[in-house]
């Protein structure tokens, strides 16, 4: 294996979006065993560099797999869509009128309860653009269309992020 190989490679999964969850964490587990630098310790200490480095590639690999936006945006990039999210804001005129409504009831709601059901409303939104990116991804074989939804859980997640904040400021 090559520090040069893909994430999927690395961790010996096929190149999609759908990735058992499981899996990952027992591959990255038993990649790290491995790798584990302490295990070169009789090598000296350029094999415990090199040890390292793999490690620190185990663990950057597992970062991106195991996170969907992370992994959607990576598997883009290796299909040559790269998201450029700070190059390309585009949107379809839906979803940007669905994150002004968003925004203005977060805005305008100052109550545990309306905050847990704008939470609630995002999250099923979260979960229908990951499965969105699967079917782009996985079986339309489309990254070019995927792009476009990666952006949208981009926003999805830092929205979430304002909402569990606000939240924890009434509670």
């Amino acid at each position: 294996m090559s520090l040069q190989a893909n994430d999927f490679e690395l961790f010996d999964v096929p190149v999609q979006f759908e990735q058992d969850r499981a899996q990952l964490d027992t591959r990255w587990k038993t990649l790290q065993r491995e790798a584990h630098p302490d295990r070169f310790a009789a090598e000296g200490a350029a094999a415990q560099r090199v040890a390292m480095q793999w490690s620190v590639r185990i663990n950057e690999a597992y970062q991106r797999l195991k996170d969907p936006l992370k992994r959607a945006a990576y598997l883009c990039e290796l299909l040559g869509a790269p998201v450029q999210a700070e190059n390309n804001t585009a949107m379809p005129a839906s979803f940007l009128m669905q994150q002004m409504e968003w925004r203005e009831s977060l805005d305008d709601t100052d109550s545990a309860q309306g905050l847990e059901a704008l939470a609630d409303l995002v999250t099923d939104e979260q979960r229908r653009v990951q499965q969105e990116l699967a079917h782009l991804l996985d079986e339309a074989k489309d990254p070019a269309q995927a792009v476009g939804q990666v952006r949208a859980l981009m926003f999805i997640e830092r929205f979430t992020q304002e909402v569990n904040a606000k939240l924890d400021r009434l509670t």
